[in-house]
Formats: structure tokens, sequence, C-alpha cells
């Protein structure tokens, strides 16, 4: 395994260890207060830290190192956790949270107003704002001069889950706040119940654009078309290809790329690769009219033409390799 850190990795860290100290503040509001909006709060913050939780498990999973079993390592393990983590946000995060609102319309619990889940709200918008601020910078550093736009398409899924649900549980507080006190002021319990409601469908809405998109990358999703047409430039570039019969790739890991593809060799450039060294005019005069020293050259030759090959394969792969240092692995067959 890799000693470094995945991307990812400190947003998702800093959003457990928020969220964890969150959840516990917002149980005890909602113990003291016994407001709805309270509660959908402290499931929300519970859901999100068992949700990060996964994504932490995912980052260390989506390390592990290639092996014969898994030659291409275990980056989609990313995508495997961060699914079941946005699937956790749908059906714990958001149907509780939905459910308890409901049930708080048809039957008002008791609600006691107090500053302590006020202050608790404060503390709460604090923190995950802190979080939702480190992983927003993390987008930023790993998709400079982008547009947002293009950021929200291809980030990393587990550091896209923080910021939507940070983003969430910023907004998230503020609902709950407003409904806590208009529920104090008018004394009518539906403002606590509609909150709670209100919380439960932003989170189900974030869990669906994220599942969608884990999904979109667990199918096998091929690299950028600005970088495949950059790669089949540098490919066709070399006069020793004549042609690009077939070009495939996937995404890996939101670090590791694999393309394949097929080739066809340009025999005439070889031949003169060959000439630069003066191989062929120093073997002709010393095999002149000598047919035994005439198959030795041919059993020689043979032998050198694909070394020759594979080196100039491994300088093309050195080359896109240099220029894309995501594309881990490269597959080039000759046809």
């Amino acid at each position: 395994m890799s000693s470094s850190h995945s991307s990812g990795f400190w947003p998702v860290l800093a959003a457990f260890t928020g969220n964890a100290a969150v959840c516990i503040g917002k149980f005890i509001g909602f113990f003291v207060s016994g407001s709805s909006a309270m509660f959908s709060e402290a499931i929300h913050s519970f859901a999100d830290t068992a949700n990060q939780s996964l994504l932490l498990i995912g980052l260390r999973r989506s390390r592990l190192a290639p092996s014969e079993e898994y030659p291409y390592g275990h980056g989609r393990e990313r995508y495997i956790w961060a699914l079941i983590s946005a699937c956790g946000i749908f059906f714990v995060g958001a149907g509780v949270t939905v459910y308890h609102g409901i049930d708080s319309l048809w039957h008002p619990g008791g609600f006691h107003f107090s500053f302590w889940p006020v202050f608790i709200l404060i503390i709460s918008f604090i923190i995950e704002s802190f979080t939702l601020w480190l992983a927003w910078r993390e987008l930023r550093r790993s998709h400079p001069g982008k547009k947002w736009v293009k950021i929200l398409k291809t980030a990393d899924p587990t550091t896209l889950a923080v910021v939507y649900e940070d983003g969430l549980a910023v907004f998230g507080v503020l609902v709950a706040l407003l409904a806590y006190l208009l529920t104090e002021f008018t004394g009518n319990h539906y403002w606590d119940a509609a909150g709670s409601i209100f919380i439960g469908a932003l989170l189900g809405v974030a869990a669906i654009i994220l599942i969608d998109k884990n999904r979109h990358y667990l199918v096998t999703t091929s690299i950028p078309a600005e970088i495949e047409e950059e790669v089949k430039a540098i490919l066709l570039s070399d006069p020793t290809i004549e042609k690009l019969l077939d070009f495939k790739s996937a995404i890996l890991d939101v670090d590791k790329y694999l393309i394949k593809c097929d080739v066809e060799f340009n025999a005439a450039a070889m031949i003169q690769h060959l000439e630069q060294h003066h191989f062929l005019s120093n073997e002709y005069k010393e095999i002149q009219n000598d047919y035994e020293e005439f198959m030795k050259f041919c059993v020689d030759y043979m032998d050198r033409v694909p070394r020759l090959v594979g080196r100039k394969i491994d300088e093309i792969e050195k080359r896109i390799q240099e220029r894309f240092p995501k594309i881990v692995f490269i597959d080039i067959e000759i046809n």
C-alpha cells in the first residue's frame, strides 16, 4: 500500500471528526428540547458520520497494491464504498428524517425551548462550515483553473460527497435553527415538523446525485476526451506507428487511468531506424555471396526486431506517462 494518503483523505477525515462531535451535541440538544428539527439534524449528522467512515474505508482499500488477482489494483473500491455511503444517506439520513417529520405533524411531542440547542446549532454551523471549506479547498487544489461546473462533473466522489454533505449540513443547521425559533415564537409545532421534512428532502436529493455519480464511475468510464485526443496524437506522431486501429480507456481511480490500443507499425520507418546505426549496411558487406552467413544474419535480425519494437513501445509509453502521469497502465499491441 502506498504510504501517501489518497486524494480526498484529509477532507473526509476532518468531516468525520467534526460530524462525530456535532452529532453528540445535536442529540443532547434534542433530548433537552424535544425538537423534531433538532432530531433530524442529529440523525443527519449521525448519517454523515457513518457515511464518512465508509468513505475512509474506501479510500484505504483503494490504495492496496496490484496483485495477481487484481492486476490493476483496487482503485474502484473508492466508488463502491462511496456508493454504499450515498445509499446510507438516502435511507438513513433522508428516510428516517422525513418519516420523523411526518410523524411529528400528526403526533407532536413535547417541545421545550432552551438556549442550549441554539448554542449547539451555532457551534455545529462553525464546525461544519470549516470542514466544508477544507473539502472545497481540496477540489480547487485538485482542479486548478477549472470552472465549478467542470469540477463537479469530474471531481473525486469522496471529496464531492463531503462537499455535498457538509454543504447541506450547514444549510440544514440554518433551517433547523429557523424552525426551532419559529416554533417557539408562534407556538405552532408545524414549523418544527416542516423543518425536519425539508432537511430530509435535501438529503434525499444529495444522495441521488452521489449515487448516480458513483454508478457512472463503476460502469467503466473512459478517460476525459481531451486527454484521449492528445494521447492519440502522441501515438500517431511517432513515425514507426502507421495506423491506430483501436483505442480503449478506463478510469480505475481518481489518479489512475488505463489505456489499451492496437497499432500498425510502419516497417519502412523501422528499417530506417536500423540503417541509422549502419546495422544493415555493415551486415551486407560481411555476408555477400555467403549463404550460411546470410542465414545467420536472418536469425539475428529476427531476434533484434522484437527487441527493437519493444524498446520503441517503451519510448512511446514513457512519453505518454511524462505528459499524463495519471495514465499508470498502458497496453500497446501490434496488429
